[in-house]
């Protein structure tokens, strides 16, 4: 019975020391940053990070929309007069009614795209309360 004991007791020591010695790497293999270091060979108050002005002129500027080429060997598309574009584009950035607001409103009055809208926004309303109630299960 004594050995039974004994084999208990060395068992409980290993695994203490394996708890230990992971602790231990743990804390050392813990990876830390430098604070506030200046870079080498710089002066003055870091003028050279500043971005630089623009070499594209004005008039480009205004006629082309830089930057919006997605094509390898394609150019940056031409700025078009207001009326070549569709008439919907001029309304995406409206303010539409919110939850509480198209609720507070007969559904009988409600155009069409608000009624849309607010069965829209009810049934997320209704997702986001029916997975709140499930994760608190």
């Amino acid at each position: 019975m004594g050995e039974g004991k004994d084999l208990t007791m060395n068992c409980i020591k290993s695994v203490r020391s394996t708890i230990i010695t992971k602790e231990a790497v743990r804390l050392v293999g813990c990876r830390t940053f430098a604070v506030g270091g200046k870079k080498k060979g710089s002066k003055g108050g870091g003028a050279g990070d500043a971005p630089k002005g623009s070499t594209l002129s004005k008039e480009l500027k205004s006629t082309t929309t830089v930057g919006a080429n997605i094509l390898k060997d394609g150019t940056d598309p031409k700025v078009l007069p207001d009326s070549e574009y569709p008439d919907w584009l001029w309304h995406l950035l409206d303010k539409h009614p919110a939850l509480s607001e198209l609720r507070r409103k007969t559904v009988e009055s409600l155009p069409y795209e608000d009624l849309k809208r607010l069965v829209k926004l009810d049934n997320r309303a209704r997702i986001k309360e029916n997975n709140s109630l499930k994760a608190k299960n």
